[in-house]
């Protein structure tokens, strides 16, 4: 993260982990009357993605759902909601959802990382000043997943839970 030092960040996060998923997106003769899975931002750090060749990726940009169509033998990288934390808003979490295709079925595949369960996040001093204050309040990992979930994947992102 441009001006944070590696290690401050490492601190931030506590021991970390990682998550993976495989999802399958069985082929869907009305797509319109589905999702894969609802828009949303994800709770972790960073995602990295692996798609095939079927498109169903989309973020949304400026109201718009827009697709992310598959590059062969790339990875796609979203920003976390704590990355949008810890940058106090410098860096934005990526709101995204996947919708199923009518043609084709498709597979992604996806590791998550995450901070300690008992990582206190909250925005980097250093990025806090009179002009810019801390946009959120400090809160464990775990209380910030356990509200994640619970609301589940019907709101965007829970960030709004946690503003200062």
């Amino acid at each position: 993260m441009r001006g944070l030092s590696v290690k401050l960040v490492e601190k931030a996060l506590g021991k970390q982990g990682q998550h993976m998923a495989i999802n399958y997106y069985p082929r869907c003769p009305e797509p319109e009357l589905t999702y894969g899975l609802p828009g949303h931002a994800d709770p972790n750090v960073i995602t990295i993605l692996l798609q095939d060749d079927v498109p169903g990726l989309q973020v949304l940009w400026d109201r718009n759902w827009l697709p992310v169509n598959p590059i062969p033998n790339t990875f796609t990288v979203n920003i976390g909601d704590q990355i949008q934390v810890i940058s106090n808003d410098r860096y934005k979490s990526v709101l995204h959802r996947a919708v199923v295709n009518c043609e084709k079925e498709r597979i992604s595949i996806l590791t998550f990382y995450c901070p300690s369960p008992d990582a206190v996040i909250g925005p980097a001093r250093q990025l806090t000043h009179h002009h810019h204050p801390a946009q959120y309040r400090n809160y464990t990992y775990t209380e910030y997943y356990h509200k994640f979930w619970n609301r589940g994947l019907s709101k965007e992102t829970c960030l709004g839970m946690f503003k200062a």
